[in-house]
């Protein structure tokens, strides 16, 4: 498997341009639809070639699984399992990386918030705020679900969000398509989420460089490589 991404991504960008195409990927691969777990590779191309850094690192993610979701990519037209709000499973495709964050401040390049209490990634189909990030003191509240920015425990102490079903503001978002998708601290499955240890995030934050565009591109191992030939 390890063998076959490597030329998968060599041959499918070898004539990509550097000026449009990125230039790092988190490529996570699972066993199946239904895995809660997988590996997640990153790569970064160099003179046109794309190249493995670091070792895979063994993720968990939606509890029931995958099911496409909304991105940069094109969904197969014979899909038949799709991320919907509340199924426990984590988005497929290709999907930009948005800011970083965390509880307190991290000296990175890439971009990175620090989070309080107060901010709210917003998962009620009814709000208007639906899959968007907002700080609840600056805002008339429509909502009565929501995830916490900050909270006792280390699962947002870092974080990235993952532009699933437009969460950037002034993005349109589907209802019920699902939301809030990141990538984050936690050692067992999540309700949608691709998590990892601290030491392992850190290093991503790290490595991450907001010029060289990153993409996350997830899927089953089955529909990993039509993925990546969607890679722009």
């Amino acid at each position: 498997m390890k063998l076959f991404l490597t030329l998968c991504l060599t041959l499918f960008f070898s004539y990509a341009s550097p000026l449009s195409a990125p230039k790092q990927l988190l490529v996570v691969t699972t066993e199946n639809w239904s895995a809660p777990t997988g590996s997640l590779q990153r790569y970064e191309r160099s003179d046109q070639t794309w190249k493995k850094v670091g070792t895979p690192i063994a993720i968990k993610l939606g509890r029931n699984g995958l099911g496409w979701g909304i991105g940069l990519h094109t969904v197969p037209k014979d899909a038949k399992i799709f991320k919907k709000e509340g199924d426990g499973k984590a988005p497929a495709g290709i999907f930009s990386l948005k800011q970083a964050f965390g509880y307190s401040p991290l000296k990175i390049n890439y971009p990175y918030e620090v989070y309080k209490e107060t901010d709210h990634c917003v998962d009620d189909v009814h709000s208007i705020y639906y899959n968007k990030i907002v700080d609840s003191t600056k805002i008339q509240r429509d909502y009565k679900s929501h995830e916490r920015m900050k909270f006792s425990k280390d699962y947002y102490k870092y974080g990235i969000v993952v532009d699933h079903n437009g969460i950037e503001e002034g993005e349109i978002s589907k209802k019920g398509a699902g939301s809030c998708i990141f990538i984050h601290i936690k050692q067992i499955p999540t309700a949608g989420c691709t998590v990892m240890s601290e030491e392992e995030i850190k290093a991503i934050l790290i490595w991450l460089d907001p010029a060289a565009n990153p993409l996350l591109v997830q899927g089953t191992q089955k529909e990993i490589e039509g993925l990546l030939r969607q890679v722009p």
